[in-house]
């Protein structure tokens, strides 16, 4: 997800509004020459602008769909998932500013979010929403907890075809965050951050405590400013998260993910529902 389209339709639909203002206040063609008789882009303008604005308002304001280009998210997401965002829940923004004009909610612990990265907001990323504004976040040899309480963990199996030839072996769980039960999925024996730090990369949870250094990275702690939220892959052995890049700034949200309408698979495959359905 690294391409705002509002980049070229917001351009296309001003200046389509333009031509079509130009011609009904200045060179007046549809008036004096009839529909159909005007100059081409006249006629563009009167066929085009409205449609690219109604668009606009809906991919703006209140909808917009993504596809899904890695596996940050299994099994929650897959590759080649098309989802749709929910842009209003999380307050009205301008396009590509991105600046709020109406605030009308905020992100739940356990909401799939789409965000700006942080390191560069060109880029789209979808995450977990695990910490909000405020929360004390620690995760101890495999459990999460937040504000000195246990995330609930439960086994969970998943039949899924690509596991199959996965190394380290996949396991899964179940967690319940607020109103949301969600599944994780780890590879056995992984470490994802302590095989970074190893490797000579500094995650961002490796420096807000020494937790980490003192526990070969199987722990740590951090604390979520006022703001910002602290956001993490279901897939959390192959996810580039808040673990590495530090908090996402309210002013990145783009929207709540809410549904999968679409999956396609990569190459000249047919789209196909089976996976259609709310995002949990």
């Amino acid at each position: 997800m690294d391409f705002d389209f509002n980049l070229i339709l917001v351009p296309a639909t001003l200046l389509f509004f333009v031509l079509w203002l130009l011609d009904k206040l200045v060179f007046k063609q549809r008036k004096t020459k009839g529909k159909g008789n005007e100059n081409f882009i006249i006629t563009w303008a009167y066929d085009f602008w409205p449609v690219l604005a109604v668009v606009l308002v809906l991919r703006s304001f209140f909808f917009e769909p993504f596809n899904i280009p890695s596996e940050s998210m299994v099994p929650t997401l897959e590759i080649g998932d098309y989802i749709l965002v929910n842009k209003y829940q999380y307050g009205v923004r301008l396009p590509i500013t991105n600046t709020k004009i109406i605030d009308v909610g905020e992100p739940q612990r356990g909401d799939v979010a789409v965000f700006r990265y942080p390191e560069n907001p060109k880029i789209s990323y979808i995450k977990r929403i695990i910490g909000l504004p405020g929360d004390h976040i620690e995760f101890d040899h495999g459990q999460l907890i937040i504000n000195g309480k246990k995330i609930e963990q439960v086994s969970a199996k998943f039949n899924r075809q690509k596991d199959m030839m996965a190394t380290p072996e996949p396991v899964y769980y179940y967690e319940t965050m607020g109103t949301h039960k969600h599944p994780v999925r780890l590879l056995q024996g992984q470490n994802i951050l302590a095989s970074a730090f190893n490797s000579g990369q500094i995650p961002f949870v490796a420096q807000a405590t020494d937790r980490f250094v003192r526990s070969n990275g199987q722990a740590w702690e951090v604390t979520v400013p006022q703001g910002h939220y602290f956001a993490m892959g279901d897939n959390r052995d192959q996810s580039a998260d808040s673990r590495f890049w530090g908090f996402v700034p309210e002013e990145n949200l783009t929207g709540h993910a809410i549904y999968i309408w679409m999956h396609k698979e990569p190459g000249l495959n047919l789209p196909s529902f089976g996976r259609n359905g709310t995002i949990n």
